[in-house]
């Protein structure tokens, strides 16, 4: 009996460390796939403290990846690389409003997302 719990046990958290690219977002660029560019562009009244990016099949928008305590400062860019392909993205500021939107990244190309509210 305690062998099939135990076993039980093991398969139920393998099955939830394999599914934490769900929760995630999971990684950017994915080995030995074509990447593309995507240029985030500050055009709000303050700063974007988050940025959210996640494969359109994941089950939520993952963690903030700007590194910790970094923001993007009105009228200034940052550039992700990402594999090609479908990408949730989201922005947002400490005490104010957030965005989200569904991109297509293609191989080699360059989508720019200009945050405006």
């Amino acid at each position: 009996m305690k062998r099939r719990l135990a076993a039980g046990y093991i398969g139920l958290c393998a099955t939830a460390l394999a599914g934490c690219d769900t929760v995630t977002g999971g990684p950017l660029t994915r080995p030995g796939e074509p990447t593309g560019t995507l240029l985030i562009r500050n055009n709000t009244s303050g700063r974007l403290d988050a940025v959210v990016i996640a494969d359109c099949t994941a089950l939520s928008y993952g963690f903030n990846r700007l590194s910790k305590g970094s923001y993007i400062a009105r009228g200034e860019e940052v550039r992700f690389t990402l594999s090609a392909g479908c990408w949730d993205v989201g922005s947002g500021k400490i005490g104010g409003g957030e965005g989200y939107k569904r991109l297509m990244i293609q191989p080699g190309g360059l989508v720019y997302l200009s945050l405006d509210s």
